[in-house]
């Protein structure tokens, strides 16, 4: 065995507010806490930085955060979600093994970075950030 490490899951946080998904991305990667350091990137707002969602700031950030083990796309709302589904049914515009998941945004961040810090698969990253749909608390 060579010791070498697997690449980890990356994520990346979509937004209709650049500064929700960086504070959200930040927020998530803190609580990950003593785990290997996941790719994570937030792409929100337009490509003005107003609020709104941009084709090209998503696939940039899921590019940034490819290592090779696949990238769990967490959004916040409706056309953030449309958008990244367009940009999975184009086939060519994401690299493979790009997932949107179904999940809180903020508790499924942190679910999803700290699962993919413990060094796991696309499926229980994924797995995980939904399973933060039931999440009580109270």
């Amino acid at each position: 065995m060579s010791g070498e490490r697997q690449p980890l899951v990356g994520v990346v946080l979509v937004s209709h507010s650049k500064e929700v998904a960086e504070s959200v991305a930040r927020l998530a990667a803190g609580l990950a806490g003593g785990g290997s350091p996941v790719p994570v990137a937030a792409a929100g707002g337009d490509a003005d930085g107003g609020l709104g969602t941009s084709a090209e700031l998503i696939t940039r950030a899921v590019r940034q955060v490819d290592r090779g083990a696949g990238v769990a796309v967490l959004a916040d709302l409706g056309s953030a979600v449309l958008t990244v589904q367009a940009l999975l049914a184009e086939g060519d515009e994401l690299p493979p093994h790009t997932q949107l998941v179904d999940a809180p945004f903020v508790e499924g961040a942190v679910a999803a970075l700290v699962t993919a810090s413990a060094g796991a698969d696309l499926a229980a990253v994924a797995a995980a950030a939904s399973d933060a749909y039931t999440y009580r608390k109270v």
